[in-house]
């Protein structure tokens, strides 16, 4: 399985939304059809300082073997974080469907890395010929 192209794949993504919350609370606020307050700007900004520590984790990690036993914390915590977040997005866009289209991109960006991930976490990261 190729975890490399996954775990780069998910840093890019992770890196994106980090920078964005970080850099562009206000803006992101707006967009999202909230007024930004003091206080709603900050909880966007720490939400993007975790979104870039989750980006840094996944890109440091990008060479390592992952999968089975393999940084199965590292597999774990990916699993967990993309499968909620899709989750969750699921159920507020069924209930509210007219959002933009970027929500519904980003919750199929977010089921399919978690989807992924759940696939990783309960296979041998070798082929079975190599792994015996």
């Amino acid at each position: 399985m190729q975890t490399k192209l996954m775990m780069v794949l998910s840093a890019a993504v992770l890196a994106a939304l980090g920078i964005a919350f970080t850099f562009l609370p206000e803006e992101l606020a707006l967009y999202l059809g909230t007024e930004s307050n003091p206080l709603e700007v900050v909880v966007l900004q720490l939400l993007g300082a975790l979104y870039l520590g989750f980006a840094m984790l996944n890109w440091m990690a990008k060479g390592s073997r992952i999968g089975g036993i393999y940084n199965r914390p590292i597999c774990l915590a990916n699993f967990a974080h993309f499968f909620i977040g899709a989750m969750a997005m699921l159920k507020f866009l069924f209930r509210y469907p007219e959002q933009p289209f970027a929500v519904w991109a980003l919750c199929a960006v977010y089921a399919g890395l978690a989807a992924w991930y759940g696939l990783t976490l309960f296979r041998h990261p070798l082929p079975a010929q190599q792994a015996s």
